[in-house]
């Protein structure tokens, strides 16, 4: 991106402590989309319009591809649902898992309809013979399985066992449900054991990680609000990508799926697993701030949220950080008060800026950059 290292997250070579060594998974194709192995984590989120409102689903699922998302699950509950979903499927921008629970048809149908890959639950679509129908559809339709364990569903025979709910269970489960597949000779697949509470999931996807060699999903399921579910997801998984755990994320919240996916790339992003839009880094603002911070940051957010392209960007409001914040970022700003600040490009300072004339200035110096970076030297 930037000839100075410093301003590169990739050179880690240079900084032998941000490096996260990924745990080595076997690839799966999900619909063009490859998970897993040395591919990069994937993000998806799941839409929450019903489906057989097939033009409002789509206008969802176009949403969430435009905010990034490499992969959209959507529910299948009924055979009206599965109609509508090869209507969305023809029209959508990315590929579709379907959501499948209870009906082994649904299965069937999703995976006839052209979904990508279907999440199920093996132990809870019928006998072995209804499992087999289902991983024939797939097979003879080019479509993945995850495997989705929840701590809140897990079989009867294990809650015996076990008691509750806990991490053995959950691993357990998804070794059987791998097992199911496996003896059908089907090996696209993925798995996920999820949970609401992060310890438990975290203990899970530990103790899957280490018992198979499958693509992990992972999830913090039903983490709550847009504010606490985005806390509590930053912490469960960023906990487990940081350990080198996970190919593909999905952070569930109770708000619209276009913050989902910001959220998901905001985790990998401050990881430096992936690189997508404009990270800004901005101070808090205090008594010491030359102009207002909060509002254009804000600003600025909304302004460039176009922006694909990786790059890096500081705002501070004062010379106490900010000059230093600049030498490391692609382009800078920092207030020195008089109604004035100053422009750093490229870690250098530049010139001199009217905090008037800050948004607009800045919104073209980085559209300009991201320019630069995508014609190359």
């Amino acid at each position: 991106m930037s000839p100075n290292p410093t301003l590169n997250p990739s050179l880690n070579h240079v900084r032998p402590w941000r490096n996260i060594y990924r745990r080595k998974s076997r690839q799966i194709n999900v619909g063009g989309v490859l998970i897993g192995g040395d591919a990069p984590i994937a993000v998806q989120t799941m839409t929450n319009t019903l489906t057989t409102d097939v033009a409002g689903t789509v206008a969802q699922v176009q949403a969430a591809a435009d905010a990034g998302a490499d992969l959209v699950r959507i529910s299948v509950p009924d055979a009206a649902s599965s109609k509508a979903l090869k209507e969305i499927i023809a029209e959508s921008p990315v590929p579709i898992i379907a959501d499948i629970h209870f009906h082994y048809m649904r299965g069937i149908e999703a995976a006839e309809a052209g979904a990508a890959c279907l999440r199920i639950n093996p132990g809870n679509i019928g006998n072995e013979v209804r499992v087999k129908e289902v991983i024939k559809a797939a097979r003879d339709h080019d479509c993945a399985i995850r495997i989705g364990v929840n701590a809140g569903s897990l079989e009867k025979h294990l809650l015996e066992k076990y008691g509750e709910p806990c991490p053995d269970a959950m691993v357990e489960s998804g070794l059987a449900h791998i097992r199911i597949l496996e003896d059908n000779d089907f090996h696209n697949f993925k798995i996920s054991v999820k949970a609401s509470d992060v310890f438990m999931s975290g203990a899970a996807y530990q103790g899957l990680a280490e018992a198979t060699d499958a693509p992990i999903h992972l999830g913090i399921t039903e983490a709550g609000g847009l504010v606490s579910g985005t806390i509590k997801s930053a912490i469960g998984l960023g906990n487990l990508l940081w350990m080198g755990i996970g190919d593909t994320i999905r952070v569930s919240l109770s708000a619209d799926p276009v913050e989902e996916v910001k959220v998901g790339f905001e985790i990998l992003k401050s990881l430096g697993l992936r690189h997508r839009g404009v990270n800004i880094i901005s101070c808090p603002s205090c008594a010491r701030q030359g102009f207002d911070v909060i509002k254009t940051v804000e600003s600025l957010e909304n302004r460039l949220a176009h922006i694909r392209t990786p790059l890096s960007l500081s705002i501070i409001g004062c010379v106490v950080n900010g000059p230093g914040e600049a030498l490391m970022t692609d382009i800078g700003f920092t207030g020195g008060g008089a109604g004035s600040g100053m422009v750093y490009l490229m870690g250098k300072q530049s010139h001199k800026l009217g905090n008037n004339e800050l948004v607009d200035h800045i919104v073209e110096q980085v559209e300009k950059r991201a320019a630069e970076i995508v014609s190359g030297p």
